[in-house]
Order: C-alpha cells, then sequence, then structure tokens
C-alpha cells in the first residue's frame, strides 16, 4: 500500500481573539483525499480551526501547510493562487438571495476564469447535476428547501474544481434522512472529484459513516485531545472526554 501525502499539516498552531486564547499545541496532518473530521463540543474552536486553514484568520503562532507552503510565509499574491485551490461551502450555505442558483454557482467562474457566458452556464449545468439540482438552475434561494440550498451551495463550492474541500456543519439543520443523503453526496463527489475534504461537524451519524481521519478539540484545555480515525478512536482512545463525545454520554464497558 503506497504511502499517504500530506496536503494540508497544522504545525504548533496557536488560535486567539485578542488577548482570549482558543486553540494551542495543535499538530495534525490531513492527507490527500482524507474526509478529515474537525470534531469536539460546542465551543472548542472547530469553526476557528477551519477559518484560520482556509486563510481566513493568521495564526497568533505556528503554521498551517498546503502541499509543503506556508500559507502565511508565502507572498500575499501567491497565497491567493493557493487559496483559489480550496472551495468552502458555509453553514448557512451564504448564496445570495437576490441571485439564481446559477447565477451563484457560476460567479466564482466569472471572478476567476475568463469563459465565456455560454462555457459558464455549461460547467453551472453540470455542477448543478453533479449535487442533484439539475433543472433548478433558474430557482432562486427561496424558492427551494433547506437540503436543496445546502446542495447549490456545494456546487458552487466545487465551481472551479477545488483541490480541497472545506464545509461548516453541512448537516446543520437537516432531518436525519435529508442529512444522510448528504453524506452520500459527500462521498461520491470526493471520489469523482479526487478532492481532500475537511469538515467542521459534530454529527456522530456522519463521523461515523463518510470521516478517513479526525482530529478532537477540547474547549476546556484548548488543545487536541486525541487523532485518528473515528472508530479507531472509540476502540483504543482511553481518554473520557473523547470517548464520551463518540459515544454521547454512554460508556459501555469494553469487552475482553
Amino acid at each position: 500500500m503506497a504511502k499517504p501525502e500530506s496536503h494540508i499539516e497544522v504545525c504548533d498552531l496557536t488560535m486567539k481573539y485578542g488577548h482570549k486564547l482558543i486553540q494551542q499545541g495543535l499538530n495534525f496532518v490531513v492527507n490527500r483525499q482524507d474526509i478529515f473530521i474537525l470534531m469536539g463540543g460546542s465551543g472548542c474552536g472547530k469553526s476557528t480551526l477551519l477559518k484560520h486553514m482556509i486563510g481566513l484568520y493568521e495564526p497568533a503562532e505556528g503554521q498551517i501547510m498546503v502541499n509543503r507552503e506556508s500559507l502565511w510565509e508565502v507572498s500575499s499574491a501567491r497565497r491567493r493562487e493557493m487559496l483559489q485551490g480550496f472551495g468552502v461551502s458555509y453553514q448557512a450555505g451564504a448564496l445570495v438571495s437576490s441571485l439564481t442558483l446559477a447565477e451563484n454557482v457560476g460567479m466564482p467562474l466569472e471572478l476567476y476564469t475568463d469563459l465565456a457566458p455560454r462555457e459558464i452556464r455549461e460547467l453551472v449545468e453540470l455542477k448543478l447535476a453533479m449535487v442533484g439540482l439539475s433543472g433548478f438552475e433558474d430557482y432562486y434561494p427561496s424558492e427551494i428547501s433547506g437540503g436543496m440550498l445546502k446542495r447549490a451551495a456545494l456546487a458552487r463550492a466545487i465551481a472551479l474544481d477545488p483541490e480541497v474541500l472545506f464545509f461548516d456543519e453541512p448537516s446543520a439543520g437537516l432531518d436525519p434522512v435529508s442529512a444522510r443523503l448528504l453524506d452520500d453526496l459527500i462521498l461520491e463527489l470526493s471520489a469523482s472529484l479526487n478532492s481532500t475534504i475537511v469538515i467542521v461537524t459534530h454529527e456522530l451519524a456522519s463521523i461515523f459513516a463518510i470521516a478517513t481521519n479526525a482530529v478532537f478539540l477540547d474547549a476546556e484545555s484548548k488543545t487536541m485531545l486525541a487523532c485518528g480515525h473515528p472508530k479507531d478512536l472509540l476502540d483504543h482512545c482511553d481518554n473520557p472526554k473523547v470517548q464520551r463525545f463518540l459515544r454521547r454520554g454512554e460508556m459501555p464497558v469494553k469487552q475482553n
């Protein structure tokens, strides 16, 4: 079996808001084509970590390396090039309500490519079809369901064929059936796009269904307590906080 190739490395990362410490001593590797979960309880800094990883926030200390280049030690021009390899789907979708789905998905293509309008429309139709929204190109966000909004936001995130896809609580607000369908879609896109995927979530069903690796952040100690495949952490991690999170308070005795 080939050795995993690192895609993103978080090295000795400290995150702060002003003088307030959020997390410190974060060290983990996201391998190429991972579906990597940022997990932990409320207020532990999961979304803040994602914002550091996509270049919105500069670390107080430490580095975030992408393909062995530091996001914050390269020139601003090079950083912009690196960030164009990222696709981001925010928790609320962040679609522009006054634009149709086609116009929302086409926005990155208009901003960052020299494609003609006809070519953009063809790509938009393809991306919407990939997320199961063929025929909804000219609908407005207010005219579709919450699950469809999540998929439309995903179509926009993959518009530029990103190397890395980031999701912030993709299943938030969805019923269990819609959430599972979204998990299935993420798995399909991972296979078809060969993208690395990083997801903030606390949903156990999603964590165990799609993750290939994960890091657990703790709000109290303000650092990471574990890193690894969630099923391996469930079976082998002795930290009680990690066990409570993965078992949601149920702590059955392990069988020898």
